[in-house]
């Protein structure tokens, strides 16, 4: 885990020469806590933008349940380095990858369970709704005979 962590860390050192290097270049002289305010707010507009299509799409088709899971892994996949930093930094357990992927794989476990569950209770209501609409065709059948 600490090896995708440095990794992680040197890409952002990396950006964070680059944008500094501009900072210096144009002669802006914002000071740390600007640029964080800047990029951050930046990155966030493109998530947005990147994001609300998606999420526009499904709800128009009303896949509600899609993007509350969406929503919910993300919040686990945050909460699940969270825990793993805090481990590290406490003492209290090994910061490991696996882990991470092990919490994420019992959420995805879950799902699993709770879609196959929605699943046959979705078969169950549409074979329940074509029984009753043959019945329905039975009785104005046979109505009519009379």
């Amino acid at each position: 885990m600490s090896k995708y962590l440095n990794m992680l860390a040197a890409w952002v050192a990396r950006a964070h020469r680059y944008i500094m290097t501009l900072n210096d270049s144009f002669e802006t002289n914002f000071s740390d806590k600007q640029l964080h305010f800047l990029v951050i707010g930046a990155i966030g507009l493109v998530l947005i933008m990147l994001v609300y299509p998606v999420f526009k799409l499904l709800a128009r088709r009303n896949r509600v349940l899609v993007i509350t899971w969406i929503y919910a892994m993300t919040v686990l996949v945050v909460l699940t380095f969270a825990i793993e930093i805090g481990q590290s930094v406490t003492g209290t357990g090994s910061m490991e990858f696996a882990d991470v992927v092990a919490g994420m794989g019992g959420f995805f476990a879950v799902s699993a369970v709770i879609a196959a569950l929605h699943l046959a209770l979705w078969s169950v209501k549409s074979a329940a709704r074509v029984i009753r609409g043959r019945l329905r065709e039975d009785r104005r059948d046979g109505a009519r005979a009379l």
